[in-house]
């Protein structure tokens, strides 16, 4: 990727990939398993195994690369069940992306699995879930998001709904602290006269999900937009492909779904895709163009799926 500390002047591009779900499952102890873990284990056997690969994440992320973004927006669920190998894993993958300033990443329900996983989760990715002025060395029982990172013409605003659940439940939680937050960071933001890019797990659409993993705040985090101003909304957790909308302070807010970034194909999910924005002009007249890159058939190469202009 390139460096984009510096870019004010050039389109701004910006790819989005999200449930990664990094695989093979580890072994893990019995201790392990005595927990949740153990209905996400059996899960993973009988269904998930048999449509998620490793290889259609590095076709993704080869492409990616080749297109030359100024920036990669990741969207939770880098591992599965969230057990310490996942969680190192997961952090050697992040250092194998690159640099943590060209890369954001906000988690996802399966990297707060279990009670204790979050904290283990943040404090091992520490470095691409952090804004620009966060402190260098992670910091207990501090609050990270939403977080605020400006690169070029685009502000980027991380925001997490990833907490522990009970079995059987995937739901998300936006709370009253981290709304007053976000607002406060899209308003400067917009003041500044900068693009906001919005990222979050769980999609903020009434219905866009079943009841038990849906979000916990969604009337909440619609009047953060509407109220703070952004001009675009990423999210993954469904593992589908994806355009909703919100209202926003001067029109419609994009709000955009992918497909998990490791789905072969032939199932029942979309196969592996990404999105590409384009991000070019200035506050009132912003041109956005979005292209989705997804899984061939075969599984070896991507293809352009589709083209929409989303002018904000």
């Amino acid at each position: 990727m390139r460096s984009s500390w510096a870019m004010c002047a050039h389109m701004f591009k910006l790819a989005h990939i999200s449930d990664v779900h990094l695989g093979p499952l580890p072994r893990l102890s019995i201790r392990e398993l005595f927990s949740k873990r153990i209905t996400g284990f059996v899960n993973w056997h009988r269904n998930r195994r048999k449509h998620l690969f490793g290889g259609t994440l590095d076709v993704l992320l080869d492409d990616i690369r080749a297109r030359e973004v100024d920036h990669l927006a990741v969207t939770g669920d880098l591992v599965n069940l969230a057990s310490g190998i996942e969680i190192r894993a997961a952090a050697s993958w992040l250092q194998e992306l690159g640099d943590p300033r060209d890369n954001s990443v906000v988690p996802g329900n399966h990297d707060a699995y279990v009670p204790g996983a979050y904290e283990k989760s943040m404090r091992a990715w520490y470095d691409y879930v952090r804004g620009d002025l966060a402190p260098d060395e992670w910091q207990e029982d501090r609050h990270i998001f939403p977080y605020l990172r400006i690169r070029g013409k685009v502000a980027i605003v991380g925001c997490s709904t990833a907490v522990a659940t009970p079995p059987f439940a995937a739901s998300g939680f936006f709370g009253s602290r981290q709304a007053r937050d976000t607002v406060n960071m899209l308003r400067a933001a917009g003041e500044a006269g900068l693009f906001r890019v919005v990222m979050i797990h769980h999609p903020p659409i009434r219905g866009a999900t079943s009841f038990h993993k849906r979000m916990i705040g969604i009337r909440r985090f619609a009047a953060v937009i509407s109220t703070g101003g952004a001009e675009l909304v990423l999210h993954g957790h469904t593992h589908l492909n994806t355009l909703h909308w919100l209202r926003g302070q001067t029109g419609p807010v994009p709000v955009v779904g992918i497909a998990s970034a490791s789905q072969g194909p032939g199932g029942i999910k979309p196969a592996a895709a990404y999105n590409l924005f384009s991000i070019d002009g200035s506050p009132g007249a912003w041109k956005l163009k979005a292209e989705r890159f997804s899984l061939n058939v075969t599984g070896d190469d991507v293809q352009q799926e589709s083209v929409v202009v989303l002018d904000t």
